[in-house]
Parts: structure tokens; sequence; C-alpha cells
């Protein structure tokens, strides 16, 4: 019998989805991550971006909302974002 809870989806596509990308403050760590959205995402704009350092000014936080079509195309996303060497978590 197959698992079913597999197959159920909490996600409506297609839909707009925000990710949350932390990771060091360093230059181009901003870019990098507007970069990947686009291989994902081609109409993502990174204007539509939010930053927010953390307290002590190391790390940043990033939200990336995507056009959300398939849990493919999130799979992939998170999974090119969480192997970039700037990237701490993904939430």
């Amino acid at each position: 019998m197959e698992d079913l809870a597999a197959e159920v989806s909490l996600i409506e596509y297609p839909s707009l989805f925000p990710i949350k990308v932390m990771g060091r403050q360093v230059d181009g760590f901003a870019e990098a991550m507007a970069d990947i959205a686009r291989q994902f995402d081609p109409a993502f704009d990174a204007a539509d971006m939010t930053t927010r350092p953390s307290r002590n000014g190391h790390y940043l936080a990033i939200t990336l909302t995507i056009h959300a079509t398939s849990r493919e195309q999130l799979d992939g996303l998170y999974r090119a974002l969480s192997g970039h060497p700037l990237v701490k978590m993904v939430l």
C-alpha cells in the first residue's frame, strides 16, 4: 500500500512562497541568493527580497519570495540554497 501522506501537499500551486535563508553577512551573499532563486523562478525580482541583519551584524537573514509551481521546483531550490557555502540555514 502506498503512503498517501507522501503524496499530499499542504502548498497549493502555483503560489507565492517565502523562503528564509540565513548566512554570514559578507559582500555578495544577497546577490548569490537572488541568482539561485532566478535559476528556479526566472521572474524572481531581487527588489522584492527582504533582509535583516543579526543583532551583532555577523549574520544576515534574507527572505526570498518565489512563484512556486511544483514541489520539485521547491525541493531543487532548497537543495541549491542549502548547498551554497555561505548559507548556514534555509527555512
